[in-house]
């Protein structure tokens, strides 16, 4: 089952929505989150330009420090406040610029979040793009 759930065809489609699309960093790394200002970025935060998640809004996105255009992995997010969930993307990020994003995400006891890393599998079924 681990085939279907962490594939690397996923991961290039992700990459491609980087590639094809402009970052636009709207929260610097050190910056304040507009509603909460105790809570610090730790790395750059944005979203694609050109681009809509399924909340309508652009798909967002923590910059590491890698300079790289490749997906590391994905935040996916539960907020009991907002009722929703929200995946962001991880560009360039380092391994600890990954764990600063979970404590920075989990540090409300209104959002939780998991990380799902990137899979470097092709599924059998797949078929050669």
């Amino acid at each position: 089952m681990q085939e279907l759930e962490n594939n690397a065809l996923f991961w290039q489609k992700v990459d491609t929505l980087i590639l094809s699309s402009t970052i636009e960093l709207s929260h610097p790394k050190g910056s304040a989150h507009p509603q909460y200002p105790a809570m610090i970025y730790p790395v750059d935060y944005g979203y694609l330009t050109d681009t809509t998640s399924a909340d309508s809004d652009p798909i967002h996105l923590y910059r590491g420090s890698i300079n790289s255009a490749r997906v590391n992995a994905i935040v996916v997010s539960c907020d009991i406040l907002k009722k929703d969930c929200v995946a962001k993307l991880l560009v360039g990020c380092t391994e600890e610029e990954m764990s600063l994003i979970m404590r920075f995400m989990n540090q409300t006891e209104f959002q939780k979040t998991i990380l799902v890393r990137r899979g470097t599998g092709v599924p059998a079924w797949a078929s050669e793009d």
